[in-house]
């Protein structure tokens, strides 16, 4: 897929419960435009916040984007730093504005390495919205697929849980994102084709749409386009269909 404006529209039927995005492509879009990464940041913000809002308003009840993996601790001192800075900024700016349009927040993440300040702005935008049902947000912040399924696994020790009575629901309530159901459709901007550590565990059955598309110029048209072809895919949960209708889809193949 590559940036389109196909102005498409949807049935009640084909819009996913939930939808995760990999919010890729900042550097690059920065980058094209001769301007420091952290402008790309910035921009993927303000894309974020209008993704979030459109989704709401195509009754999608779940978003959940992959904003700072644990792996980005890699990154320049400097670029790690403005992060966490414009996390702030972005808290200030824009939780008022998602809070009054019924938006609820989740952070899903490891928050031992964050600091004090950050971890108390998250905790003031959970508390502000955590009656809001409109849509949830939630935010995958210092967080990976591998670190996700270890804490379940030993939350689900911690907890008394044997091995011989553990199975995959049990584990399920256990991971960061039990609050959600699984994703439906997973998105990747930028042009990557590769999971990333992301969802591993949640992400077993979902539809995936790889976009070139930077994230800072995602907007309605690539999120109607994601939808489309989320609409299109026969979704079997690793069954079939009946026998004569996967004969006949065999024949037209």
């Amino acid at each position: 897929m590559s940036c389109s404006n196909p102005h498409l529209v949807h049935s009640k039927a084909d819009i996913p419960r939930h939808v995760a995005i990999v919010m890729d492509g900042n550097g690059r879009w920065a980058k094209k435009r001769f301007m420091p990464r952290f402008f790309g940041h910035k921009a993927g913000v303000d894309s974020l916040v209008k993704t979030v809002l459109a989704c709401a308003d195509r009754g999608i009840d779940y978003l959940t984007v992959y904003a700072f993996s644990s792996e980005n601790w890699r990154r320049p001192t400097e670029e790690v730093t403005g992060l966490m800075g414009l996390v702030l900024v972005a808290v200030a700016k824009y939780l008022t504005k998602l809070a009054d349009k019924g938006v609820r927040i989740r952070i899903v993440g490891d928050r031992t390495q964050v600091s004090d300040k950050l971890r108390a702005a998250w905790e003031q935008a959970e508390t502000l919205t955590r009656d809001n049902n409109r849509i949830t947000l939630s935010v995958c912040f210092n967080y990976g697929g591998r670190w996700d399924i270890v804490q379940a696994c030993r939350q689900a020790i911690a907890d008394g849980v044997l091995a011989n009575e553990l199975d995959e629901d049990k584990l399920a309530r256990y991971m960061a994102l039990a609050h959600a159901p699984d994703p439906d459709l997973f998105i990747r901007t930028g042009g990557e084709v590769r999971v990333s550590n992301f969802l591993l565990w949640q992400a077993a059955y979902s539809e995936f749409v790889f976009t070139d598309c930077l994230w800072p110029d995602f907007g309605d048209a690539e999120l109607d386009a994601a939808l489309a072809a989320f609409a299109r895919r026969d979704r079997r949960f690793g069954g079939v269909k009946d026998a004569a209708t996967h004969a006949e889809s065999l024949q037209s193949a």
